[in-house]
């Protein structure tokens, strides 16, 4: 096992920084996840950690070694591409036990370490098929499994997944974890699905434009976003967000259809500033605010357009004037189409974010403290 840390490193391309100054400690056996959208660089991070990709300006090590310019064979490391990168001339079993037989491991330990990687990925009834005979979904377990019997010091994960059907790539998310927690191996897994990052890291590193935008365990990055793109981004379906004026008394802020009354202490992180607020659809309830008197929080009016049902929850598409937001409401509300709506989200839940710097206003009573 080991540690992988980033010192402020940048990879160019030309003129291009497709990751800038990014400085990461990512713990002895923990399940990091770099999540972003495409082209944020995450990838060129893995690379990097890898051996392909050189490093233009930092330091990389993993452990107390810097291995800038150690060969990629000589860092103790698995790599699962997105790519399935199988050999096409051997059987799947073959494929398993290619980089062991390499490295000269005995082969009751290849065939023990083959057959529990089999086990887990549901392979067993694939072993003798060459990959020309496996599905899109199998050919990528078969890679997933090339870097398990392999035991690293650190395992290195770009979008395994994303060539399962979705009721496979649920199942194989969990052996993923439960592998992790059997083995204690540090993990680096990148994917640009948050509820993936969401559902199996430690820590998620968010990243955007080659920047590092927030790293913290899945629930600081839901509660306590500091930036508006991380709010956006993690949450599924993603938080509304909405450009909000300051009522003319002070009190709170408001945009056609939206009300959004602040208390006092509050006031002034707003102060002067253009806001932008967050809601997310599941914080919605429907109904005005009934709480004590003084209640705050945020009130909205609209249409719902567009009502998807999901069994136990309805997903609401509503139209605020010019705006569109989603809501998730709790099914027993039976919400038709063409229905006016009023929702409400408390205080709490409400986040608000500076419009110019996109900077979290934390104005939220838990964030305070």
């Amino acid at each position: 096992m080991a540690t992988v840390s980033f010192e402020h490193v940048s990879k160019l391309y030309g003129q291009v920084k497709a990751v800038d100054d990014v400085s990461l400690e990512i713990q002895d056996g923990e399940f990091m996840v770099l999540v972003g959208p495409s082209g944020c660089g995450k990838t060129t991070c893995l690379r990097m950690i890898a051996g392909l990709e050189e490093i233009s300006l930092g330091t990389l090590r993993i452990g107390d070694k810097v291995v800038n310019d150690v060969a990629p064979k000589d860092r103790d490391i698995a790599m699962v591409f997105q790519s399935y990168a199988l050999y096409p001339h051997m059987t799947v079993r073959e494929n398993l036990a290619f980089g062991l037989k390499l490295r000269h491991t005995a082969k009751d330990q290849i065939d023990k370490r083959v057959a529990d990687a089999a086990a887990i990925l549901d392979l067993g009834p694939y072993l003798d098929r060459k990959p020309k005979a496996l599905s899109g979904g199998q050919r990528q377990r078969v890679a997933l499994g090339r870097a398990i019997v392999r035991e690293p010091a650190v395992f290195l994960m770009d979008e395994p997944l994303s060539n399962l059907d979705a009721k496979l790539r649920v199942q194989t998310r969990a052996e993923i974890a439960r592998l992790h927690q059997r083995l204690k191996t540090t993990i680096v897994y990148v994917t640009h699905d948050q509820v993936e990052a969401m559902t199996m890291g430690n820590r998620i590193a968010v990243m955007n434009a080659g920047r590092l935008q927030q790293v913290g365990t899945p629930q600081d990055l839901y509660d306590f976003p500091v930036n508006r793109f991380v709010a956006g981004f993690i949450g599924s379906p993603s938080m509304n967000l909405m450009d909000v004026s300051q009522r003319a008394d002070g009190g709170g802020l408001e945009a056609q259809g939206i009300g959004i009354s602040v208390p006092a202490w509050a006031r002034e992180a707003i102060r002067g500033r253009s806001v932008v607020a967050g809601l997310r659809p599941e914080h919605f309830e429907l109904g005005e605010a009934t709480g004590p008197t003084g209640a705050t929080g945020a009130t909205v009016s609209g249409i719902a357009e567009v009502v998807e049902y999901l069994g136990s929850q309805e997903l609401l598409h509503v139209k605020v004037y010019e705006r569109d937001l989603v809501a998730i409401v709790d099914s027993s509300a039976n919400v038709k189409p063409g229905q006016n709506v009023t929702l409400r989200v408390p205080l709490d839940k409400v986040y608000l974010f500076d419009a110019d710097s996109g900077l979290s206003l934390a104005v939220r009573p838990t964030a305070a403290g």
